[in-house]
């Protein structure tokens, strides 16, 4: 080997070395702090490319997620109000039962009628406020909601159904004797059926939007877990790899300063 005061071959070489320790020490570092193993696209722009669009996707899922919670809000406020209506029509069913008795005197018949109109009456208003967010399911002015279904802007449809009088069947429905109080009660019965019918669409609605909100929110999970396996780093594995780097960079330091030490033998050469 050379031996020369201008080039030091092994120095160079643990210079080298110590230089390639360095660089492994300062990216398990970063791995360690940032608990990545891929934070910028300098550490690998394919799955750092990948990984940022699913996180995108994952993350537009909040909106879908916030838009199906509001139909569910909806929907549940129309069939609370769907099981008022019923409630009131089956007390409606029973005055013009009551009503139709021959027998009844005027007054009798007259306070009948009036309980009849007042439950009449409060369907409306429970039609009127049967609302979420300034919008209703059973007003006759809605004819359908649609609310996100996926990060793509696909939807998810709910169909009104109109639990107004004119939508039962029974607008302006009165009676003025037994008989016309005794034929109401087939009415009732019919407007009884139709809101039934109208309440279970919803009910369907309802459960296949509770379904895809379930869907939905493990779908954004599986995503988050598949963002994290491509860039998460594994911190068992470097912690152990952190004490190696460090014992092989004290390693490293003491090799070079025995390469600098090296030139210093040349000057026994030229001791007297």
């Amino acid at each position: 080997m050379l031996n020369s005061i201008n080039t030091n071959p092994g120095a160079l070489i643990a210079l080298q070395n110590l230089n390639a320790t360095n660089t492994e020490l300062a990216t398990t570092q970063s791995r360690i702090n940032t608990g990545k193993k891929i934070a910028n696209a300098k550490d690998n722009g394919a799955i750092w490319s990948m990984a940022k669009m699913q996180s995108a996707s994952s993350s537009s899922l909040n909106a879908v997620k916030d838009s199906l919670q509001r139909g569910q809000s909806t929907i549940d406020v129309a069939l609370a109000a769907g099981d008022t209506i019923t409630d009131l029509l089956t007390k409606m069913k029973e005055k013009a039962l009551a009503a139709s008795d021959t027998s009844l005197n005027t007054a009798s018949f007259n306070a009948l009628l009036t309980d009849f109109t007042s439950l009449r009456d409060q369907i409306t208003k429970a039609v009127q406020n049967a609302k979420f967010n300034g919008v209703s399911l059973v007003d006759a002015v809605t004819n359908k909601l649609v609310f996100l279904a996926n990060a793509d802007g696909g939807s998810f449809t709910v169909n009104a159904q109109d639990l107004t009088l004119a939508g039962l069947g029974i607008a302006g429905a009165t009676f003025t004797d037994a008989a016309s109080a005794s034929a109401m009660i087939g009415d009732m019965t019919d407007a009884l059926q139709t809101a039934t019918n109208k309440l279970s669409a919803l009910g369907t609605s309802s459960t296949g939007l509770d379904t895809h909100l379930t869907f939905i929110g493990k779908l954004q999970d599986s995503l988050d877990a598949g963002v994290g396996n491509l860039v998460d780093a594994d911190l068992a594995k470097e912690s152990a790899k952190l004490q190696s780097l460090q014992t092989k960079q004290q390693l490293g330091v003491q090799a070079l300063s025995i390469a600098n030490q090296s030139p210093q033998t040349i000057l026994s050469l030229f001791k007297g």
